[in-house]
């Protein structure tokens, strides 16, 4: 068992790579362009993986792509029958267009989730006589007694084994490091498997601590199937007692969650695309306009039984911190996220998706930049008084990650 977060406060003695040692090429002459890299496809497991965890790769992903039933304990309400329904952009365990609804309200002055209602995810489909059920479930819609209603994009899963890998003192001493007008907040979660709090590193808010927790909540959320983590079926609506005629009572998983968790675990990060001198002149724009404040380049994962795990430098353009957002906040808050909080978004594989922030709102990466607000203001304006050539240098930098 770790031990808390709080308790590494005292001794944090955590080195991560500087830039020097992030192994980008030194600057090139500014003609000609070199030429255009071999691009690796995306969804391709971890390098190195023994024999062994290859195959659990393969299992795990044969599971995400599955598409799950009634049998299965899909249902009685859901948002999905697969979740590579909703995360195959670029490659499977890629993001996608698919927005998730949450609403709630405010009471008393404090966010009230609404859950006599459903609240706070909606899940938009149901079973029904087509599926096997004997009683048609009706899909669950936004009270009208919600005040604030949020929609969320599907993340990307890649190289998310290196984050989980990642110790809890990283994220502390990167939260420490950071300015005060951009310091970030290392969400404090509950940990199911460990029985006390770490921190938080998936999700929008940052709401889930392993990829294990993360696998069994979207089990149980998107698609109904309840499992260890997440014993108690959802109630339609909040309408408890229409879960008398539910057709798969019970726990419906005891592990697939594991499968899911594994093909998440050893799932490789996205490759570079092509990197240009545009694109190298680019990241130096990206660093001078306070972009990698948060968007921190490079981590390394400690120490894991698994090699291609153990150790390893990788370069998510993440800190995983909450950061306030003031206007570009969701309003829902989640454990110790408030509603102005998110977690700072990876922006590894940037180029494999076409809609940008939490809600997909923004449809280029100017859109996207621009929207920033709260911690984000400062570096949002500095983008603004770019000269073109060098906004141009920043765009083939992000359209390369």
């Amino acid at each position: 068992m770790k031990a808390p977060v709080v308790a590494l406060l005292a001794a944090i003695a955590v080195t991560l790579p500087t830039f020097a040692q992030r192994g980008r090429p030194s600057a090139p002459a500014p003609n000609p362009q070199p030429p255009p890299q071999q691009q690796q496809p995306l969804g391709l497991p971890l390098r190195g993986l023994s024999a062994a965890d290859t195959d659990k790769f393969a299992d795990g992903r044969d599971e995400f792509r599955k598409v799950e039933t009634v049998t299965d304990g899909l249902g009685p309400v859901f948002n999905g029958r697969s979740c590579g329904e909703c995360h195959n952009a670029g490659a499977l365990g890629g993001g996608s267009n698919r927005l998730v609804t949450r609403f709630g309200t405010t009471t008393n002055g404090a966010f009230d989730p609404l859950t006599q209602f459903g609240g706070s995810l909606i899940q938009n489909d149901a079973i029904g006589p087509r599926d096997g059920s004997p009683h048609a479930f009706r899909p669950e819609r936004v009270p009208q007694q919600a005040t604030i209603v949020a929609r969320r994009r599907s993340t990307p899963l890649f190289g998310l084994g290196l984050v989980d890998a990642t110790p809890d003192s990283v994220f502390v001493a990167l939260a420490a490091r950071q300015a005060a007008a951009v310091a970030g907040k290392v969400p404090l979660v509950d940990n199911i498997s460990a029985g006390m709090k770490t921190a938080g590193k998936f999700g929008w808010k940052g709401q889930n601590p392993t990829l294990f927790q993360f696998a069994g909540d979207a089990y149980l959320n998107e698609l109904g199937i309840t499992n260890p983590q997440f014993p108690n079926e959802n109630c339609p609506s909040g309408n408890c007692a229409e879960l008398s005629f539910n057709p798969a009572p019970g726990l419906n998983d005891t592990e697939d969650t594991e499968a899911l968790a594994d093909f998440m675990e050893f799932l490789a990060p996205p490759p570079r695309g092509n990197i240009t001198n545009d694109a190298n002149d680019g990241e130096r724009v990206f660093e001078r306009i306070g972009c990698d404040s948060c968007h921190v380049a490079t981590l390394q994962s400690g120490s894991n039984p698994v090699a291609s795990l153990n150790r390893v430098t990788y370069h998510p353009y993440s800190d995983f911190l909450l950061h306030d957002m003031g206007s570009l906040g969701d309003g829902i808050v989640q454990g110790p996220a408030s509603g102005r909080e998110m977690r700072t978004a990876p922006l590894w594989g940037l180029r494999a998706i076409n809609t940008y922030l939490h809600d997909g709102r923004a449809r280029t990466l100017d859109e996207a930049i621009t929207a920033h607000d709260g911690q984000g203001a400062a570096s949002r304006d500095r983008f603004r008084q770019l000269s073109g050539s060098d906004r141009t240098k920043l765009l083939a930098f992000l359209n390369s990650l």
